[in-house]
């Protein structure tokens, strides 16, 4: 794996908004990765648990270069993660945690993204080496439930997913998410099968431009 293709996570930090792309083809990669880049977004998630994600993978590495952090989401087993990781996936991402998988993520020298959700699991996922714990779904809980959990958790850094949009985010980074992950809410199957570029892009650049307008008022 090139050093070239692992997420760098101060570049991340600038902009902590990822998206998840679960659904799609192969053919849809270069279209939606030049999409996104002008539409601002940094990062990418494929699930994958969509039909040749290891392909889809390959294929935005190779269309994006340096433009577009690429990563691979749905890691629930060590077989998931070779095949990720053969692609060329530069971090990985798990809707909980999953010892062996953030283990050898680590030890390959990926960022891994465990996911929790109650104070309980959210503790074992950091401990596990998590570089951001992914609160997932979030939106049962909610904006105020990251300022309970920061509490006593205030080293603890948090990615909200599920539930997050243009209305909300600011509300997240207020009450203590350090990141934020969208997905079907912008990668429709139906956007996305009737290659409907333009209104995804418009979905993103609202959602990057909420992020930047959120920073702009606290610093």
């Amino acid at each position: 794996m090139h050093a070239s293709q692992v997420m760098n996570i101060a570049r991340f930090k600038r902009l902590p908004v990822m998206g998840i792309l679960r659904g799609g083809d192969v053919d849809v990669i270069a279209p939606l990765v030049e999409t996104l880049v002008g539409a601002g977004l940094e990062t990418l998630e494929i699930a994958m648990n969509t039909p040749d994600a290891a392909a889809m993978i390959a294929r935005a590495r190779e269309v994006a270069g340096d433009r577009l952090m690429i990563g691979a989401g749905t890691v629930i087993t060590t077989e998931r993660l070779d095949a990720a990781m053969n692609a060329g996936a530069g971090f990985i991402v798990l809707p909980t945690l999953v010892a062996d998988v953030v283990e050898r993520a680590r030890a390959a020298g990926l960022p891994v993204f465990p996911g929790a959700l109650t104070p309980q699991e959210i503790h074992a996922a950091w401990l596990a080496g998590a570089t951001m714990v992914k609160v997932f779904p979030a939106k049962f809980f909610g904006p105020e439930y990251f300022r309970e959990v920061k509490g006593p958790f205030e080293d603890v850094e948090l990615l909200a997913c599920g539930g997050v949009g243009e209305s909300n985010m600011s509300e997240f980074f207020a009450c203590g998410a350090d990141a934020v992950a969208f997905g079907g809410s912008v990668f429709s199957a139906a956007l996305l099968a009737q290659r409907r570029m333009d209104e995804i892009g418009r979905k993103v650049a609202a959602l990057v431009g909420a992020y930047h307008g959120h920073a702009s008022t606290v610093g």
